[in-house]
């Protein structure tokens, strides 16, 4: 007996229902219903323009599609497992619909071509979304920086105080690294706006068709150069997730803080309620559980990466069926990267900033250590040298429990003579911070000027 399947032509037996389960993909593909309903409403057209396809039949045609189209908006259709995929379960509406002569769709036309225009079609609808996202969380880190260039923190290195410095400073290090990934994701625009349709199986077709109609009509800037390339090529979605997981781990790190700064240790910032939880059995807790989570979902992401980098590692060209689970870790990420990215920006716009935690926490260390050190080097002493005597000093402090600020200038004279009343001044952690004028450094001009830049940026 027989395959009823579309393409069961030369096919004898009918697989086990478990079986078709196993290989059928609509359980997640069906999210490209839209996309493939656009595809072949583009194709068919050209079909009719072409002359490939009789022009009442291709009308017939397009009038199903339409319709299925309307159903799918509001919520109408249903997909089988029997029909394998989204092209199969379009195909098979349309079939029902309109009858045999729905099968005039699929002329010099593949799956594999299909598959591969619906993908990014799929993706190239989605990626100004995630620019959008990443632009507004770039807008409010400049409010927020705004508000606080002249805020002083600690700043680390290997998680200990290093040199205070402005919070603003530290807001805009993150607006820094949203800017290189809403580049990377604009850039991964160029690679996803390519046409495969017109590829067909993998050789192109010997029908007279044009692809650069098909293009025009699906809003793609060009068509792949090679049929081999176009149906086998998931560089844009490799390109996506490598960028999400760039992304995802900018995201990470900011929690990972956020995590800390909040903690009873620490006391530098408070999450509004809106973005926390309580505990089940302490009512004391106030848990940054989005922070957490937005920094947990960041490994789900990166599995995605490494689960399509190593099914393709090894496809020979051109298509193959391995190729059906490129699609479900796409799918799977935009649904958490722009939520992450929503929740985040929300945590962030509603945050209570502690100045004064923030100061205090570097006026009982030794974070003005290299404010000493640069003291010296300005009266001539050699920078070496000057890194020996505030190394000395500190270790008194630690011993004495003194800061640096807090010592006698006599005790500071005895280390170097070079030392004068005007060291305190310097040793103000403020001052240490407005100071550094450098370019792209923490002073607060400096800081107010990348913040202009910012604006700029966003506005061209």
């Amino acid at each position: 007996m027989a395959t009823k399947k579309l393409w069961g032509g030369r096919f004898q037996e009918q697989a086990a229902a478990w079986v078709d389960a196993f290989g059928a993909s609509i359980s997640f593909d069906q999210l490209m219903a839209e996309e493939d309903i656009e595809g072949s409403l583009a194709h068919v057209k050209m079909l009719q323009k072409t002359g490939i396809v009789p022009s009442d039949d291709c009308n017939q045609i397009i009038a199903g599609l339409e319709g299925i189209q309307t159903d799918l908006e509001a919520g109408k259709l249903t997909f089988n497992v029997e029909n394998e995929d989204i092209h199969m379960n379009i195909e098979s509406i349309l079939t029902d619909r309109i009858g045999p002569v729905a099968g005039k769709l699929h002329t010099a036309r593949s799956r594999n071509d299909q598959v591969a225009t619906d993908f990014h079609l799929y993706l190239k609808k989605r990626l100004p979304k995630v620019i959008d996202e990443i632009t507004t969380v770039q807008k409010t880190l400049i409010s927020l920086a705004e508000k606080n260039v002249e805020t002083i923190m600690p700043g680390y290195t290997h998680l200990q105080h290093a040199q205070p410095i402005s919070y603003g400073h530290y807001l805009m290090a993150y607006y820094q690294m949203f800017k290189r990934d809403k580049e990377r994701f604009t850039f991964n625009e160029v690679h996803t706006d390519i046409s495969p349709l017109g590829a067909a199986a993998l050789a192109g077709t010997t029908f007279p068709i044009d692809r650069q109609m098909t293009a025009k009509t699906l809003g793609f800037s060009q068509v792949y150069a090679n049929s081999l390339d176009a149906v086998s090529d998931r560089d844009f979605a490799l390109e996506f997730l490598s960028n999400s997981s760039i992304l995802m781990m900018h995201l990470s790190r900011f929690c990972e803080e956020l995590s800390m700064w909040v903690s009873h240790e620490f006391q530098y910032l408070e999450l509004s309620d809106a973005y926390t939880t309580g505990s089940s059995i302490m009512p004391q807790k106030k848990n940054p559980d989005m922070a957490e989570l937005i920094r947990g979902k960041s490994g789900r992401v990166y599995g995605h990466l490494m689960g399509l980098l190593a099914t393709m590692k090894s496809l020979p060209l051109a298509y193959n069926k391995d190729l059906q689970e490129d699609k479900e870790g796409v799918f799977d990420t935009v649904k958490t990267l722009l939520p992450a990215l929503r929740v985040f920006n929300g945590m962030l716009s509603t945050v209570t900033v502690k100045a004064d935690n923030m100061k205090a926490a570097t006026e009982n260390d030794f974070s003005n250590a290299t404010e000493l050190a640069d003291y010296l080097a300005t009266k001539g002493v050699p920078f070496r040298e000057a890194h020996g005597i505030v190394g000395q000093l500190v270790l008194k402090g630690i011993q004495t429990h003194q800061n640096l600020q807090d010592m006698s200038l006599e005790e500071l004279k005895k280390a170097s003579p070079k030392i004068e009343e005007d060291v305190y001044n310097d040793l103000k952690s403020e001052v240490a911070v407005e100071r550094r004028h450098s370019e792209g450094g923490t002073g607060f001009d400096q800081v107010r000027k990348q913040i202009e830049q910012a604006k700029k940026e966003l506005e061209a």
